[in-house]
């Protein structure tokens, strides 16, 4: 039995977020140092920094991990095809359903992988606390308008990842998947959005030699009638999957292939990711 599993379903997940934003706002004064240095304009002083808010960071997400597994019953079920090393740096793709695949993915991958990175809508850089958290970080920010300000957001996010191990996360559907979204791009997948391939084009070319795989992340929810991350909140995820198989970045994206030739790998890896989704219970 865990700690709210007395309280009506809505009453847990309120409990759970304000907890929630309370270690944040924690962590968050604790870091605060580190985020002023960040905008110090000296290199040194920035590396440094941004280290110092990653390894804050570190400890909020282990935070969140013995506060949901205090709060919640957490059954889930992690299958890892391949092997993870914390000292390398990965490329992570997956499937997006809701905000909470962050927070899922920063969990399931605690002290397992490099702290991980996302690429970010830039409106998301207001966002107080979250926002100038992840600048700190040196998380790239997209506008999703200008494919060339995008490509050069990439460009200087992937040289500072050369400098410790990271694991890049691209959601690369771009945005969440809902049935709506679904029907007005007509994608061809059952259960997942068309991918886009610039960013992990760039980000293949620019660092494809540093990265010791891709790892290949497909998320199940449980069925529900509620918004996904509130449910994930309320705690009726504890029996969420997720397949993660650790791909070997192919030579030929890494050396810069043909744009052609990147769309048909990511069609074969999508396609197989959706009979994945389709075909699990």
């Amino acid at each position: 039995m865990r700690l709210l599993s007395i309280f009506p379903t809505g009453l847990r997940g309120v409990i759970t977020l304000v907890l929630m934003v309370v270690v944040l706002c924690f962590w968050f004064v604790v870091m605060l140092p580190g985020v002023l240095l960040r905008c110090v304009p000296i290199h040194r002083v920035q590396r440094l920094a941004s280290r110092f808010c990653v390894w804050i960071a570190t400890c909020w997400v282990g935070s969140n991990v013995l506060l949901l597994r205090a709060l919640h019953p957490v059954r889930w079920k992690i299958e890892i095809d391949g092997e993870l090393d914390l000292n390398h740096s990965y490329l992570l793709i997956s499937n997006h359903q809701s905000w909470a695949d962050i927070l899922i993915i920063f969990d399931a991958f605690h002290r397992k992988t490099p702290f991980a990175r996302f690429f970010m809508k830039r409106d998301l850089l207001w966002v107080p606390i979250v926002g100038q958290v992840c600048w700190a970080m040196d998380m790239p920010f997209m506008t999703r308008k200008s494919g060339a300000a995008d490509l050069e957001t990439t460009r200087r996010a992937c040289e500072v990842y050369r400098e410790v191990p990271v694991t890049v996360v691209n959601f690369l559907e771009g945005t969440r998947f809902t049935p709506a979204k679904h029907a007005q791009m007509q994608s061809p997948y059952a259960r997942l959005l068309r991918p886009k391939a610039g960013g992990i084009a760039y980000t293949l070319n620019a660092m494809g030699d540093q990265f010791a795989g891709i790892l290949d992340v497909t998320l199940f929810y449980q069925p529900t009638q509620r918004a996904l991350a509130w449910s994930w909140l309320c705690g009726e995820q504890a029996d969420l999957r997720m397949h993660v198989r650790v791909r070997p970045v192919p030579v030929e994206l890494a050396q810069g292939a043909a744009r052609e030739h990147l769309h048909g790998w990511l069609h074969d890896v999508w396609q197989e990711k959706d009979a994945r989704l389709t075909t699990t219970p």
